[in-house]
Order: structure tokens, then sequence, then C-alpha cells
């Protein structure tokens, strides 16, 4: 969305995931850090167990684009299932999704229900979130029921089949050493979303994750 009365490009970030993961905790993180002047109010819609949360703001080191400033939307979605409505609601419009999975064993689940749900929900808009900017985010890594990264990988981030033959070639992580985003496997060229790993109510991996999502974003609209 552009705005050219004050040059600004309005981008949307959903923040995806199962309830309780830590996507509020992101958010509430950021708005605190984020100087008054450079961030609009923050809304909160409670719900009985948690609440979806909105705000926006002007990020100074992300540059311009063509002359005009960008400006984030950051919204986070109700995790519990039977609140679908809301959560395909936030999702139009949608520039750029950020899944919040619960690195705990007995979450993978329903991390693996709201994934599906978040496929579901974006081809009903027609939207194809392999061809979106989209990153997952691993939180709670500190807790001492996480899951392994490679079993929650397998589990939330196994990969689409890359079909351009322009993309067909190996391509590495640039935020984890050795990984690849795009290799081959069994003879088939596999894509797989970036992650980053957080501790979310430490803030840790928070901006990193919202920097490495804001910077996808934009990279789509040059």
């Amino acid at each position: 969305m552009i705005n050219y009365a004050s040059r600004e490009i309005n981008c949307k970030l959903v923040y995806y995931g199962p309830g309780l993961g830590g996507k509020t905790t992101n958010l509430e993180h950021v708005y605190g850090k984020v100087a008054p002047e450079q961030r609009g109010k923050m809304v909160s819609l409670a719900t009985e167990t948690e609440r979806t949360l909105f705000f926006d703001f002007l990020p100074v080191d992300l540059g311009t684009i063509r002359g005009f400033k960008t400006r984030f939307h950051l919204y986070t979605v109700p995790g519990q299932v039977y609140y679908n409505a809301s959560r395909k609601l936030i999702l139009k419009g949608v520039d750029g999704v950020v899944f919040v999975a619960d690195s705990q064993m007995e979450r993978m689940e329903a991390n693996v229900e709201s994934m599906q749900n978040l496929y579901d929900n974006m081809s009903q808009y027609g939207y194809d979130l392999t061809k979106l900017p989209f990153v997952i985010q691993y939180n709670k890594r500190d807790l001492p029921n996480a899951a392994p990264i490679p079993e929650l990988q397998e589990q939330l981030n196994p990969g689409w089949e890359v079909t351009d033959p322009a993309k067909q070639r190996v391509t590495p992580d640039s935020v984890n050493e050795g990984e690849f985003l795009i290799s081959q496997v069994d003879g088939t060229w596999i894509e797989r979303a970036p992650y980053m790993e957080s501790i979310a109510l430490k803030g840790e991996g928070v901006f990193e994750t919202l920097r490495h999502a804001a910077k996808l974003v934009l990279k789509s609209m040059n």
C-alpha cells in the first residue's frame, strides 16, 4: 500500500503460530525497543485466552525504496483454532509472514496444526506461501524440553520442490552456517524457508527475525 502524501510504502507483516508460542512476546519486545517517535499506538484486542496485537513503525535502518520510506505494520493472530475467522481476516493483504513455533516437544502437534492452517488460509486468498517472504522462528530454545532443530525442520520446514530451472542451484543459508536454503535431496531440488532461533522472553533473536523478514519483504518489492 503506497501513501503518496507521506511518501511511504506500507508493508504488512503477520506473526502466525500456535497459542502461547511467543507471538505477543515478540511484538511487545519490538514495541518496547522502538523509539516512540518511530512507532504508532499499540492496539490490543483481547480474547478469552490471549491477545491479538497490532502496531506500526518506521524502521530507520532499512533505507528507502525509490525515495519512499517503508512503514511496517506488525500483527499477531490468535493462536487458538476456534479464532480462525480472525486469523484469515488478519492475513488479508499480507506482505510477509513470520511463523513463531514453540520449540517444546509436547507442542509439536500444535505447531504442525498451526502451520497447516497457515498454508490453508493463505491458499484461500490465492497466496502461495512458497513465493511470499516467509521466515520461521523457533522460539523458547532455552527450555530443557526444546526439540532439536533438525526435528523441528523435518516437521515444520521440510521444504518444497523447486521447479524453476533458474533457481535450481545450491544456495547457502546466510543465517545458519553450513546449512542451505536450496539444495538437492535425492535428485530433487528443494527449497526451505529461512529460520531463526529465539528466546523471545529475553529478547534474543526477536529483532534478528524481524529484520530478516523485513529485508525479504523489501527485496520482493524491487
